[in-house]
């Protein structure tokens, strides 16, 4: 199927900036800077500024970025701007902004209605919908040969990022008695229990779990048996699927407008919950994450959009909003339906988008591949074991096949990193100190998960010869 656009409008009038916009936008960035600046002076005891000082600050920085958003108008904007809003409410009234996360469960819960029908009429309607049905299997080898590649480049980054910062070196195992009860509930599954997890034993059930790679399997197998019926039943299901596919994308779009508030109260509940002092537990740890995910990004995504010749700066502007809401949410579901259209709108046919995105939902995690690794042995640093890098390639590669199982396992990261770290003889003490900022660091890891499943769809249809650098959607404009 080729792309399927609501309306066909021949021009879309441009947007004209506000006189005021730009030098909020940059007062916004140098406030931003200033108050980092201040706080990691203070984390390294290099002076300690006043409380009053860094007030002003931050409710400075509250005003010019709300004041920004307001002449911007864009949700995109928004979402950013509340993240501030969030971060300074959080801080300052942390007792109120407890109460908040009432908002981002309501945002989560209207987003996941719509994963199940969204999927699967994309799914079945790229396929069943698709003459070339070899095509549809080029499609999927070739998915899946790319998925490999960049994960395990991924396992890699985190392995040496790990390892040159020794994050993990020196860590007080006491802190983690409080955690251990959570990690000891953890169930490490088997292979046989995580292969059959991947198939659906009630569609019903799926849907109502929202478990993506079941529906994916429905969805395959029912498109394949769609396309063998007869032309008159074909056509009369594939009809009701596209209207379908298109209500979703429009309800997606009324839920986005209730997106920034919800990532306000995601922040702010978030630090009110956990307070200033986890920016600054275990900062190395956090850091090397951060600058490793910069790292893949850079030296591992972007020379593959270069190679492809992918038009950046498109594809950035089309993926900043579904990237946002992964990172303030913590949650790639939540991105999934922005990500999908956002994609469309570049120039991806919906066919390709709509199987390389959910497939990679849980074959192409490329951030969480790589919080893996690193994590894997940060716990041997913590436990005082000095692993040889030939034992340190071993956890890689075992990693490499068990964390395709990640999407399949309910808290599935720290079921593969428990496990792994199980197999190899490594106490799970350390597991349970990560535990108490992993809130932080899946915000990191789930960002670069949807930017990686982006670009992999842009990447699979420059290799089909499908991608359409011409493709001008209509323009939704997301006022708010």
């Amino acid at each position: 199927m080729a792309h399927l656009p609501l309306e066909v409008t021949p021009h879309q009038p441009k947007r004209v900036a506000h006189p005021l916009e730009k030098p909020f936008a940059l007062v916004s960035i140098s406030l931003l800077s200033l108050l980092a600046i201040l706080l990691l002076f203070s984390l390294y005891e290099i002076w300690s500024a006043p409380p009053i000082l860094l007030g002003v600050v931050r409710w400075a920085l509250l005003l010019c970025t709300t004041i920004y958003a307001w002449f911007r108008k864009d949700i995109t904007t928004w979402i950013l701007a509340s993240m501030v809003i969030g971060a300074v409410l959080g801080y300052d009234f942390p007792s109120f902004s407890q109460n908040l996360k009432v908002i981002s469960d309501i945002f989560l819960k209207l987003i996941k209605t719509v994963i199940a029908p969204l999927l699967i009429s994309t799914l079945v309607v790229g396929i069943a919908g698709h003459s070339d049905m070899k095509q549809i299997g080029r499609i999927g080898w070739k998915s899946l040969v790319y998925f490999e590649i960049v994960t395990t480049l991924a396992l890699f980054v985190g392995l040496i990022a790990i390892n040159i910062s020794r994050a993990g070196v020196g860590i007080d195992l006491s802190k983690a008695s409080e955690n251990q009860e959570k990690i000891a509930t953890i169930k490490e599954q088997t292979w046989q229990e995580i292969i059959l997890h991947i198939f659906p034993e009630s569609i019903a059930k799926a849907i109502a779990q929202n478990e993506i790679l079941q529906i994916v399997v429905f969805s395959i197998i029912f498109a394949v048996a769609l396309s063998m019926v007869a032309e008159s039943h074909k056509r009369v299901m594939l009809t009701a699927l596209e209207s379908l596919s298109e209500i979703m994308f429009k309800f997606t779009n009324v839920v986005m407008y209730f997106a920034p508030f919800a990532v306000g109260a995601a922040i702010a509940y978030t630090l009110s919950k956990m307070g200033l002092g986890i920016f600054f537990n275990l900062f190395k740890l956090l850091l090397t994450l951060y600058v490793s995910l910069i790292a893949f990004v850079l030296l591992v995504l972007l020379p593959v959009a270069l190679i492809v010749r992918v038009p950046i700066r498109k594809f950035l502007n089309a993926v900043a909003e579904p990237v946002s809401i992964a990172f303030a949410t913590s949650t790639s579901e939540a991105a999934l339906p922005k990500a999908m259209k956002a994609m469309e709108n570049i120039g991806v046919p919906r066919k390709i988008v709509a199987f390389v995105i959910p497939t990679g939902y849980s074959f192409n995690l490329d951030g969480t591949t790589l919080y893996l690794a690193l994590a894997a042995i940060f716990v041997a640093q913590a436990a005082g074991q000095d692993l040889s890098w030939g034992r340190q390639m071993l956890i890689v590669f075992t990693l490499m096949l068990t964390s395709k199982g990640v999407a399949g396992v309910p808290r599935a990261s720290l079921v593969i990193l428990s496990g792994t770290v199980s197999s190899f003889g490594l106490p799970t003490e350390p597991i349970a100190i990560i535990l108490g900022i992993d809130a932080l660091m899946d915000m990191a890891r789930t960002s670069v998960n949807v930017l990686g499943n982006c670009l992999a769809t842009v990447v699979i249809a420059k290799w089909e010869n499908e991608f359409d650098n011409n493709y001008t959607p209509l323009v939704e404009e997301d006022k708010c």
